[in-house]
Protein backbone atom coordinates (compact mmCIF):
# COMPACT_ATOMS: atom_id res chain seq x y z
CA UNK A 1 0.00 0.00 0.00
CA UNK A 2 1.40 3.30 -0.78
CA UNK A 3 1.75 5.80 1.95
CA UNK A 4 -0.25 9.50 2.21
CA UNK A 5 3.13 10.80 1.49
CA UNK A 6 3.13 8.73 -1.73
CA UNK A 7 -0.81 8.42 -2.48
CA UNK A 8 -1.71 9.15 -6.25
CA UNK A 9 -2.77 12.58 -7.13
CA UNK A 10 -6.02 13.43 -7.90
CA UNK A 11 -6.99 13.36 -11.58
CA UNK A 12 -6.99 17.60 -11.82
CA UNK A 13 -3.48 17.60 -10.16
CA UNK A 14 -2.14 14.94 -12.03
CA UNK A 15 -3.35 16.60 -15.05
CA UNK A 16 -1.98 20.10 -14.19
CA UNK A 17 1.64 18.40 -13.50
CA UNK A 18 1.47 16.83 -17.37
CA UNK A 19 0.79 19.97 -18.71
CA UNK A 20 3.50 22.04 -16.31
CA UNK A 21 5.90 19.09 -18.11
CA UNK A 22 4.52 19.49 -21.61
CA UNK A 23 4.47 23.17 -21.60
CA UNK A 24 8.04 23.22 -20.36
CA UNK A 25 9.59 20.26 -22.68
CA UNK A 26 7.71 21.57 -25.46
CA UNK A 27 9.33 24.97 -25.21
CA UNK A 28 13.25 23.82 -24.38
CA UNK A 29 12.46 21.86 -27.41
CA UNK A 30 10.97 24.48 -29.64
CA UNK A 31 14.42 26.40 -28.67
CA UNK A 32 16.55 23.57 -29.44
CA UNK A 33 14.93 22.14 -32.64
CA UNK A 34 15.00 25.96 -33.89
CA UNK A 35 18.44 25.83 -34.09
CA UNK A 36 18.16 22.70 -35.69
CA UNK A 37 16.08 24.14 -39.25
CA UNK A 38 17.92 27.25 -39.10
CA UNK A 39 21.10 25.18 -39.29
CA UNK A 40 20.05 23.91 -42.25
CA UNK A 41 18.56 27.04 -43.63
CA UNK A 42 20.68 30.15 -43.11
CA UNK A 43 23.62 29.54 -40.55
CA UNK A 44 25.46 28.11 -43.32
CA UNK A 45 25.19 31.28 -45.33
CA UNK A 46 25.17 33.79 -41.99
CA UNK A 47 27.91 32.16 -40.07
CA UNK A 48 30.16 29.92 -42.46
CA UNK A 49 29.86 32.14 -45.77
CA UNK A 50 33.30 31.10 -47.29
CA UNK A 51 32.16 27.41 -47.85
CA UNK A 52 30.61 26.51 -50.97
CA UNK A 53 26.67 25.18 -50.21
CA UNK A 54 27.10 21.83 -48.88
CA UNK A 55 30.38 22.15 -47.05
CA UNK A 56 28.59 25.41 -45.04
CA UNK A 57 26.11 23.19 -44.42
CA UNK A 58 28.10 20.75 -42.78
CA UNK A 59 29.99 22.95 -40.77
CA UNK A 60 26.55 24.22 -39.39
CA UNK A 61 25.66 21.06 -38.67
CA UNK A 62 28.90 20.41 -36.28
CA UNK A 63 27.98 23.39 -34.27
CA UNK A 64 24.51 21.66 -34.26
CA UNK A 65 25.89 18.68 -32.84
CA UNK A 66 27.98 20.80 -30.42
CA UNK A 67 24.87 20.93 -28.11
CA UNK A 68 24.64 17.28 -28.07
CA UNK A 69 27.77 17.01 -26.79
CA UNK A 70 27.04 18.98 -23.81
CA UNK A 71 23.61 16.76 -23.02
CA UNK A 72 25.36 14.12 -21.34
CA UNK A 73 27.66 16.52 -19.03
CA UNK A 74 23.76 18.35 -18.40
CA UNK A 75 22.33 14.70 -17.30
CA UNK A 76 25.15 14.26 -15.00
CA UNK A 77 25.08 17.55 -13.17
CA UNK A 78 21.39 17.88 -13.16
CA UNK A 79 20.96 14.48 -12.37
CA UNK A 80 23.46 14.75 -9.34
CA UNK A 81 21.75 17.32 -7.88
CA UNK A 82 17.90 16.51 -8.85
CA UNK A 83 18.17 13.17 -7.42
CA UNK A 84 19.38 15.15 -4.08
CA UNK A 85 17.23 18.24 -4.53
CA UNK A 86 14.32 17.73 -6.28
CA UNK A 87 13.04 17.49 -9.72
CA UNK A 88 11.04 20.71 -9.80
CA UNK A 89 14.19 23.31 -8.81
CA UNK A 90 16.14 21.60 -11.41
CA UNK A 91 13.51 22.27 -14.49
CA UNK A 92 13.37 25.60 -13.40
CA UNK A 93 16.87 26.13 -13.71
CA UNK A 94 16.98 24.05 -17.23
CA UNK A 95 14.32 26.06 -18.58
CA UNK A 96 16.15 29.59 -17.21
CA UNK A 97 19.33 28.45 -19.11
CA UNK A 98 17.78 27.07 -22.39
CA UNK A 99 15.39 30.05 -22.84
CA UNK A 100 17.98 32.42 -22.04
CA UNK A 101 20.55 30.89 -24.66
CA UNK A 102 18.10 31.05 -27.46
CA UNK A 103 17.02 34.72 -27.01
CA UNK A 104 21.06 35.47 -27.07
CA UNK A 105 21.26 33.51 -30.25
CA UNK A 106 18.32 36.13 -32.03
CA UNK A 107 20.77 38.93 -30.90
CA UNK A 108 24.24 37.54 -32.55
CA UNK A 109 25.80 39.30 -35.12
CA UNK A 110 27.04 37.58 -38.21
CA UNK A 111 30.15 36.66 -39.82
CA UNK A 112 29.58 39.82 -42.39
CA UNK A 113 29.96 42.22 -38.62
CA UNK A 114 32.08 40.00 -36.63
CA UNK A 115 34.31 37.65 -39.02
CA UNK A 116 34.93 34.74 -37.14
CA UNK A 117 34.11 35.91 -33.64
CA UNK A 118 30.31 35.25 -35.33
CA UNK A 119 30.40 31.24 -35.24
CA UNK A 120 32.39 31.00 -32.15
CA UNK A 121 29.93 32.68 -29.83
CA UNK A 122 27.02 30.43 -31.87
CA UNK A 123 28.87 27.67 -30.72
CA UNK A 124 29.22 28.66 -27.03
CA UNK A 125 25.46 29.61 -26.91
CA UNK A 126 24.64 25.86 -28.57
CA UNK A 127 26.83 24.40 -25.64
CA UNK A 128 24.38 26.14 -23.19
CA UNK A 129 20.87 24.76 -25.42
CA UNK A 130 22.67 20.83 -25.28
CA UNK A 131 23.53 21.61 -21.60
CA UNK A 132 20.35 23.04 -20.31
CA UNK A 133 18.66 19.57 -22.77
CA UNK A 134 20.68 17.29 -21.02
CA UNK A 135 18.99 18.11 -17.82
CA UNK A 136 15.12 19.21 -18.86
CA UNK A 137 14.29 15.37 -20.00
CA UNK A 138 14.91 13.47 -17.27
CA UNK A 139 13.37 15.71 -14.76
CA UNK A 140 10.01 16.14 -16.91
CA UNK A 141 9.33 12.91 -17.54
CA UNK A 142 10.15 12.06 -13.92
CA UNK A 143 7.51 14.68 -12.22
CA UNK A 144 4.75 13.04 -14.64
CA UNK A 145 6.27 9.49 -13.83
CA UNK A 146 6.53 9.68 -10.05
CA UNK A 147 3.11 11.30 -9.90
CA UNK A 148 1.14 8.66 -11.74
CA UNK A 149 0.01 5.19 -11.16
CA UNK A 150 1.79 1.91 -12.44
CA UNK A 151 -1.69 0.82 -14.77
CA UNK A 152 -1.50 4.15 -17.10
CA UNK A 153 1.87 5.47 -16.44
CA UNK A 154 2.82 4.59 -20.51
CA UNK A 155 -0.03 7.21 -20.79
CA UNK A 156 1.04 10.16 -18.94
CA UNK A 157 4.91 9.77 -18.65
CA UNK A 158 4.11 9.77 -22.73
CA UNK A 159 3.28 13.39 -22.71
CA UNK A 160 6.07 15.07 -21.50
CA UNK A 161 7.33 13.27 -24.50
CA UNK A 162 4.88 15.67 -27.11
CA UNK A 163 7.07 18.30 -26.04
CA UNK A 164 9.38 16.91 -28.82
CA UNK A 165 7.12 16.91 -31.73
CA UNK A 166 5.10 20.31 -30.31
CA UNK A 167 8.40 21.41 -29.78
CA UNK A 168 9.14 20.93 -33.74
CA UNK A 169 6.07 21.89 -34.73
CA UNK A 170 5.77 25.45 -32.99
CA UNK A 171 9.42 26.08 -34.57
CA UNK A 172 8.91 24.76 -38.24
CA UNK A 173 5.22 26.73 -38.18
CA UNK A 174 7.15 29.63 -37.38
CA UNK A 175 9.63 29.22 -39.53
CA UNK A 176 7.36 28.64 -42.27
CA UNK A 177 5.46 31.19 -41.91
CA UNK A 178 8.03 33.94 -42.03
CA UNK A 179 9.32 32.43 -44.89
CA UNK A 180 6.18 32.04 -46.24
CA UNK A 181 5.66 35.94 -45.60
CA UNK A 182 8.94 37.26 -46.25
CA UNK A 183 11.34 37.42 -49.25
CA UNK A 184 14.66 34.81 -49.02
CA UNK A 185 16.88 38.39 -48.36
CA UNK A 186 14.55 39.83 -45.66
CA UNK A 187 14.70 36.44 -43.99
CA UNK A 188 18.19 35.67 -44.37
CA UNK A 189 18.91 39.65 -43.21
CA UNK A 190 17.04 39.49 -40.01
CA UNK A 191 13.81 37.32 -40.29
CA UNK A 192 15.55 34.78 -38.91
CA UNK A 193 16.27 36.54 -35.72
CA UNK A 194 12.30 36.56 -34.85
CA UNK A 195 11.45 32.52 -33.58
CA UNK A 196 14.62 33.04 -31.54
CA UNK A 197 13.60 36.35 -29.65
CA UNK A 198 9.88 34.82 -29.31
CA UNK A 199 11.88 32.35 -26.76
CA UNK A 200 12.09 35.15 -24.35
CA UNK A 201 8.16 35.49 -24.40
CA UNK A 202 7.65 31.78 -24.09
CA UNK A 203 10.09 30.88 -21.19
CA UNK A 204 8.17 33.35 -19.05
CA UNK A 205 4.82 31.12 -19.61
CA UNK A 206 6.76 28.45 -18.90
CA UNK A 207 8.29 29.21 -15.92
CA UNK A 208 5.11 30.31 -14.73
CA UNK A 209 3.27 27.00 -15.16
CA UNK A 210 6.24 25.28 -13.73
CA UNK A 211 6.63 26.88 -10.51
CA UNK A 212 3.35 25.84 -9.40
CA UNK A 213 3.07 22.17 -9.21
CA UNK A 214 4.37 20.29 -6.36
CA UNK A 215 7.43 18.30 -5.90
CA UNK A 216 6.91 13.75 -6.98
CA UNK A 217 5.58 12.61 -3.46
CA UNK A 218 8.02 9.58 -4.59
CA UNK A 219 10.81 11.90 -4.12
CA UNK A 220 10.12 13.44 -0.77
CA UNK A 221 8.97 9.97 0.45
CA UNK A 222 12.45 8.04 -0.44
CA UNK A 223 14.35 11.55 0.62
CA UNK A 224 12.16 11.29 4.24
CA UNK A 225 13.47 7.53 4.26
CA UNK A 226 17.28 8.28 3.66
CA UNK A 227 17.23 11.60 5.89
CA UNK A 228 15.93 8.82 8.60
CA UNK A 229 18.57 6.37 7.78
CA UNK A 230 21.34 9.00 8.07
CA UNK A 231 19.63 10.13 11.56
CA UNK A 232 19.78 6.78 12.59
CA UNK A 233 23.46 6.09 11.78
CA UNK A 234 25.79 8.17 11.82
CA UNK A 235 28.39 6.51 9.92
CA UNK A 236 26.67 6.71 6.72
CA UNK A 237 28.14 6.88 3.94
CA UNK A 238 27.14 9.28 1.34
CA UNK A 239 27.47 8.29 -2.41
CA UNK A 240 27.01 10.52 -5.70
CA UNK A 241 23.89 9.53 -7.52
CA UNK A 242 26.21 8.60 -10.72
CA UNK A 243 28.47 6.39 -8.39
CA UNK A 244 25.03 4.11 -7.11
CA UNK A 245 23.59 4.13 -10.90
CA UNK A 246 27.03 3.05 -12.20
CA UNK A 247 27.16 0.48 -9.50
CA UNK A 248 23.60 -1.09 -9.60
CA UNK A 249 22.28 0.22 -12.77
CA UNK A 250 24.89 -0.34 -15.82
CA UNK A 251 22.72 -2.92 -17.41
CA UNK A 252 20.01 -0.54 -17.34
CA UNK A 253 22.14 2.00 -19.28
CA UNK A 254 23.40 0.25 -21.78
CA UNK A 255 20.09 -0.70 -22.43
CA UNK A 256 18.73 2.87 -22.13
CA UNK A 257 21.84 3.67 -24.59
CA UNK A 258 21.15 1.19 -27.21
CA UNK A 259 17.36 1.66 -27.22
CA UNK A 260 17.88 5.55 -28.32
CA UNK A 261 19.66 4.85 -31.28
CA UNK A 262 16.99 4.17 -33.89
CA UNK A 263 14.72 6.83 -31.78
CA UNK A 264 17.40 9.39 -31.52
CA UNK A 265 18.77 8.57 -35.33
CA UNK A 266 15.91 7.94 -36.93
CA UNK A 267 14.07 11.37 -35.58
CA UNK A 268 16.57 13.65 -36.67
CA UNK A 269 17.19 12.35 -40.77
CA UNK A 270 13.62 12.39 -40.68
CA UNK A 271 13.04 16.09 -39.29
CA UNK A 272 16.64 17.79 -39.76
CA UNK A 273 18.72 16.25 -42.39
CA UNK A 274 15.39 16.22 -44.86
CA UNK A 275 15.51 19.86 -44.79
CA UNK A 276 18.92 19.70 -46.88
CA UNK A 277 17.91 16.34 -48.83
CA UNK A 278 14.74 17.42 -50.26
CA UNK A 279 15.76 20.89 -51.04
CA UNK A 280 19.69 19.92 -52.53
CA UNK A 281 18.77 16.52 -53.87
CA UNK A 282 15.24 16.63 -54.54
CA UNK A 283 15.25 19.38 -55.76
CA UNK A 284 12.22 20.30 -53.21
CA UNK A 285 11.50 24.26 -52.39
CA UNK A 286 12.50 25.35 -48.64
CA UNK A 287 8.70 26.23 -47.93
CA UNK A 288 7.45 22.66 -49.34
CA UNK A 289 10.16 20.93 -47.29
CA UNK A 290 9.37 22.61 -43.94
CA UNK A 291 5.40 22.65 -44.69
CA UNK A 292 5.65 18.13 -44.72
CA UNK A 293 7.64 18.62 -41.43
CA UNK A 294 4.80 20.98 -39.97
CA UNK A 295 2.13 18.34 -40.75
CA UNK A 296 4.04 15.18 -39.83
CA UNK A 297 4.99 16.59 -36.49
CA UNK A 298 1.47 17.70 -35.97
CA UNK A 299 0.29 13.49 -36.50
CA UNK A 300 3.80 12.63 -34.46
CA UNK A 301 2.08 15.05 -31.12
CA UNK A 302 -1.22 12.75 -31.92
CA UNK A 303 0.14 9.70 -32.07
CA UNK A 304 2.43 9.47 -29.00
CA UNK A 305 -0.39 9.16 -25.88
CA UNK A 306 -1.65 6.58 -28.12
CA UNK A 307 1.25 4.22 -28.32
CA UNK A 308 1.91 5.45 -24.28
CA UNK A 309 -1.71 3.26 -23.71
CA UNK A 310 -0.91 0.85 -25.83
CA UNK A 311 2.23 0.10 -23.94
CA UNK A 312 0.34 -0.48 -20.77
CA UNK A 313 -1.59 -2.76 -22.35
CA UNK A 314 0.36 -4.80 -23.77
CA UNK A 315 4.20 -3.89 -22.15
CA UNK A 316 6.48 -1.24 -23.11
CA UNK A 317 9.23 -3.89 -24.79
CA UNK A 318 6.38 -5.45 -27.86
CA UNK A 319 5.79 -1.69 -28.78
CA UNK A 320 9.47 -0.14 -28.61
CA UNK A 321 10.27 -3.04 -30.63
CA UNK A 322 7.48 -2.70 -33.34
CA UNK A 323 8.89 0.98 -33.54
CA UNK A 324 12.37 0.08 -34.46
CA UNK A 325 11.77 -2.39 -36.44
CA UNK A 326 9.29 -0.14 -38.52
CA UNK A 327 11.70 2.72 -38.31
CA UNK A 328 14.35 0.26 -40.31
CA UNK A 329 11.88 -0.94 -43.25
CA UNK A 330 10.49 2.23 -43.46
CA UNK A 331 13.88 4.15 -44.92
CA UNK A 332 14.11 2.72 -48.17
CA UNK A 333 10.79 3.48 -48.75
CA UNK A 334 11.06 7.09 -47.09
CA UNK A 335 13.86 8.38 -49.45
CA UNK A 336 11.77 6.90 -52.92
CA UNK A 337 9.06 9.02 -52.28
CA UNK A 338 11.16 11.71 -51.10
CA UNK A 339 12.68 11.42 -54.34
CA UNK A 340 9.55 11.94 -56.36
CA UNK A 341 9.37 15.82 -55.07
CA UNK A 342 6.03 15.41 -54.55
CA UNK A 343 4.07 17.46 -51.97
CA UNK A 344 2.20 14.36 -51.22
CA UNK A 345 4.75 12.12 -51.35
CA UNK A 346 6.87 13.95 -49.05
CA UNK A 347 4.08 14.23 -46.60
CA UNK A 348 3.33 10.40 -46.45
CA UNK A 349 7.39 9.94 -46.26
CA UNK A 350 7.81 11.85 -43.13
CA UNK A 351 4.70 11.46 -41.41
CA UNK A 352 4.81 6.99 -41.71
CA UNK A 353 8.54 7.61 -39.96
CA UNK A 354 7.41 9.81 -37.16
CA UNK A 355 4.54 7.74 -36.26
CA UNK A 356 7.08 4.54 -36.38
CA UNK A 357 9.09 7.00 -34.72
CA UNK A 358 6.44 7.48 -32.36
CA UNK A 359 5.89 3.40 -31.12
CA UNK A 360 9.95 4.01 -29.61
CA UNK A 361 9.32 7.53 -28.35
CA UNK A 362 6.36 7.02 -26.49
CA UNK A 363 7.24 4.12 -23.84
CA UNK A 364 10.31 5.24 -23.04
CA UNK A 365 9.38 8.02 -20.41
CA UNK A 366 7.94 4.77 -18.51
CA UNK A 367 10.78 2.48 -19.55
CA UNK A 368 13.53 4.47 -18.65
CA UNK A 369 11.90 5.69 -15.51
CA UNK A 370 10.95 2.31 -14.29
CA UNK A 371 14.90 0.50 -14.91
CA UNK A 372 15.91 2.64 -11.80
CA UNK A 373 15.67 3.28 -7.99
CA UNK A 374 13.97 6.62 -6.86
CA UNK A 375 17.27 7.98 -5.12
CA UNK A 376 19.01 7.64 -8.55
CA UNK A 377 16.00 7.64 -10.77
CA UNK A 378 16.96 11.06 -12.72
CA UNK A 379 20.73 10.11 -12.86
CA UNK A 380 20.27 7.41 -14.29
CA UNK A 381 17.38 8.01 -17.24
CA UNK A 382 19.20 11.06 -17.98
CA UNK A 383 22.19 9.11 -18.35
CA UNK A 384 20.97 6.53 -20.67
CA UNK A 385 18.96 8.99 -22.31
CA UNK A 386 21.63 11.80 -22.90
CA UNK A 387 24.89 9.51 -23.50
CA UNK A 388 22.96 8.33 -26.42
CA UNK A 389 22.30 11.42 -28.19
CA UNK A 390 26.66 11.61 -28.53
CA UNK A 391 26.50 8.81 -30.64
CA UNK A 392 22.81 9.13 -32.17
CA UNK A 393 21.27 12.26 -32.86
CA UNK A 394 24.94 14.67 -32.63
CA UNK A 395 26.10 13.43 -35.69
CA UNK A 396 22.74 11.90 -37.37
CA UNK A 397 22.32 15.31 -39.93
CA UNK A 398 26.15 15.46 -39.68
CA UNK A 399 26.94 12.05 -41.02
CA UNK A 400 23.87 11.78 -43.27
CA UNK A 401 24.74 15.15 -44.94
CA UNK A 402 28.62 13.68 -45.67
CA UNK A 403 26.87 10.25 -46.68
CA UNK A 404 24.88 12.13 -49.29
CA UNK A 405 27.82 14.53 -50.76
CA UNK A 406 29.92 11.01 -50.78
CA UNK A 407 27.61 9.13 -52.86
CA UNK A 408 25.17 11.42 -54.43
CA UNK A 409 22.50 9.44 -53.37
CA UNK A 410 19.87 7.79 -50.21
CA UNK A 411 21.33 4.32 -50.17
CA UNK A 412 23.70 4.88 -47.45
CA UNK A 413 21.67 6.93 -45.43
CA UNK A 414 18.96 4.20 -45.59
CA UNK A 415 21.84 1.51 -44.13
CA UNK A 416 22.92 3.78 -41.34
CA UNK A 417 19.44 3.98 -39.98
CA UNK A 418 18.77 0.28 -40.29
CA UNK A 419 21.73 -0.23 -38.17
CA UNK A 420 20.82 2.14 -35.83
CA UNK A 421 17.46 -0.19 -35.57
CA UNK A 422 19.33 -3.57 -35.43
CA UNK A 423 20.77 -2.05 -32.62
CA UNK A 424 18.18 -0.69 -30.30
CA UNK A 425 16.34 -4.64 -31.52
CA UNK A 426 18.89 -6.15 -29.61
CA UNK A 427 19.07 -3.83 -26.79
CA UNK A 428 15.38 -3.96 -26.50
CA UNK A 429 14.68 -7.38 -27.06
CA UNK A 430 17.38 -8.34 -23.67
CA UNK A 431 15.98 -5.70 -21.46
CA UNK A 432 12.95 -6.85 -18.90
CA UNK A 433 9.82 -5.49 -18.97
CA UNK A 434 9.06 -3.08 -17.07
CA UNK A 435 5.30 -1.99 -17.12
CA UNK A 436 3.98 -3.44 -13.32
CA UNK A 437 6.63 -1.83 -10.94
CA UNK A 438 6.01 0.50 -8.70
CA UNK A 439 8.11 3.27 -8.52
CA UNK A 440 6.96 4.28 -5.03
CA UNK A 441 7.65 0.76 -3.60
CA UNK A 442 11.36 0.41 -3.89
CA UNK A 443 11.11 -3.42 -2.43
CA UNK A 444 8.27 -4.14 -4.79
CA UNK A 445 10.82 -2.90 -7.93
CA UNK A 446 13.43 -4.68 -6.42
CA UNK A 447 11.84 -8.24 -6.94
CA UNK A 448 10.78 -7.41 -9.75
CA UNK A 449 14.13 -6.98 -11.26
CA UNK A 450 14.77 -3.41 -11.47
CA UNK A 451 18.27 -3.81 -9.33
CA UNK A 452 20.23 -6.97 -8.33
CA UNK A 453 17.80 -8.87 -6.38
CA UNK A 454 20.63 -9.60 -4.09
CA UNK A 455 21.39 -5.88 -3.51
CA UNK A 456 18.16 -3.72 -2.29
CA UNK A 457 18.50 -0.27 -3.81
CA UNK A 458 17.90 1.95 -1.49
CA UNK A 459 19.62 -0.18 0.81
CA UNK A 460 22.65 -0.05 -1.28
CA UNK A 461 22.76 3.65 -2.04
CA UNK A 462 23.11 5.84 0.97
CA UNK A 463 22.72 9.35 1.09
Amino acid sequence: MASAATAPPTPGNLKRIVAASLIGTTIEWYDFFLYGSAAALVFNKLFFPDSDPLVGTLLSFLTYAVGFAARPLGALVFGHYGDRLGRKKLLVISLLMMGGATFAIGLLPTHATVGSAAPVLLTALRLVQGFALGGEWGGAVLLVSEHGDAERRGFWASWPQTGAPAGQLLATGVLSALTALMSDASFTSWGWRIPFLLSGVLVMVGLWVRLSVDESPVFKAALARAEARKAADADTVEKMPLVAVLRHHWRDVLVAIGARMAENISYYVITAFILVYAVQAADVSKQTALNAVLIASAVHFAVIPAWGALSDRIGRRPVYLLGAAGVGLWMFPFFSLVDTASFGNLILAVTVGLVLHGAMYAPQAAFFSEMFATRMRYSGASIGAQFASVAAGAPAPLIATALLDSSGGSTLISLYVIAAAVITLIAVAVAKETRHRDLADIEAADSAGAVDASRPAEAAYRV
